[in-house]
């Protein structure tokens, strides 16, 4: 998340990391996500002079210097903080791995395991994407997609779908990699390519990206 002090023209909004979604009090669902991409989108930010709030899940990683460091756990904690800055920037960049299903119950004590099988209830956690592409008005909304088939037609209708400017496509090799093969697209523009890119020069292109659209 990134902040505008009046001075440097724009303000893009970041996070980063996974989500995770408790079953019982040692228990959760999460995903692979480091939070290495959210995490290198703002130390570019900083690094091109923007005041910077990233809003970060539980990582292992350090607070880049000069960032205001807003932490989350849930889905549901990642909304509410979004929803919290989103007025305050002109630019949001999307890279936290969300959870798209939590536990339908959170048991308030470790469960015991028992013998056999067991069924486990999941409902849907909130679209932060989705409900940011509804009211976005006149900011831009980035976008990422962790696809593994039908890559680029799911990411271009996810672009679409949740009215984005801009969305980059990466498969689930990319998660606690320092490098990644990743596709750009752009609203009305084609699909650009950039193999094997490191993912700190990776946040700078989206940082300039942004940049070439507000300034």
């Amino acid at each position: 998340m990134v902040i505008d002090d009046g001075e440097t023209g724009f303000a893009i909004s970041n996070n980063g990391g996974p989500t995770r979604e408790y079953l019982d009090p040692v228990r959760f669902l999460t995903n692979g996500s480091t939070g290495k991409m959210g995490y290198a989108c703002a130390a570019a930010a900083i690094k091109r002079g923007h005041k910077v709030t990233l809003i970060s899940g539980p990582v292992g990683l350090a607070r880049p210097k000069g960032v205001k460091l807003v932490r989350v756990v849930s889905s549901e904690e990642m909304a509410e903080a979004v929803g919290e800055h989103f007025n305050k920037c002109d630019c949001v960049i999307m890279t936290a791995a969300v959870c798209d299903y939590r536990p339908a119950k959170r048991w308030t004590h470790k469960m015991e395991k028992s013998p056999g099988g067991m069924n486990l209830e999941l409902e849907r956690t909130r679209d932060i994407l989705a409900e940011l592409g509804q009211d976005k008005k006149d900011k831009m909304l980035i976008g990422f997609a962790v696809q593994d088939k039908g890559a680029r037609k799911r990411a271009k209708q996810k672009l679409v779908n949740k009215n984005l400017d801009a969305i980059i496509l990466n498969g689930p090799a990319a998660f606690a990699a320092n490098r990644t093969d990743v596709s750009i697209l752009q609203r009305g523009e084609g699909w650009v390519d950039y193999p094997i890119i490191l993912k700190s020069k990776l946040g700078g292109l989206i940082v300039r990206l942004a940049e070439d659209e507000l300034l």
